[in-house]
């Protein structure tokens, strides 16, 4: 696996989730289940952590549009971060 992957086993991203993505990047791939899509970890006015992911298609042809996921914690774990999210923002 690509150092710059984040793996997630489902289709879909929701609120509770938490993310093991590379540190000390800020553009990644994120695998969902059978597609990918790719991903920005930004940062709001505030400086709060948020997760931009591009829209993508799952295998049953649910079309899922870019989304901007806020992140509740972002823990350090050496060359991983581990990203807790919260809810999109619409």
């Amino acid at each position: 696996m690509s150092e710059h992957v984040i793996e997630v086993p489902y289709s879909h991203l929701r609120p509770g989730l938490i993310l093991d993505a590379p540190a000390g990047t800020h553009d990644f791939l994120v695998l969902l289940g059978d597609t990918e899509s790719r991903a920005q970890l930004l940062n709001d006015d505030t400086g709060r952590p948020l997760l931009r992911v591009g829209g993508y298609m799952t295998a049953d042809g649910t079309v899922v549009d870019e989304r901007v996921w806020t992140v509740r914690d972002l823990v350090r774990h050496g060359t991983r971060l581990h990203l807790h999210l919260g809810p999109s923002i619409p």
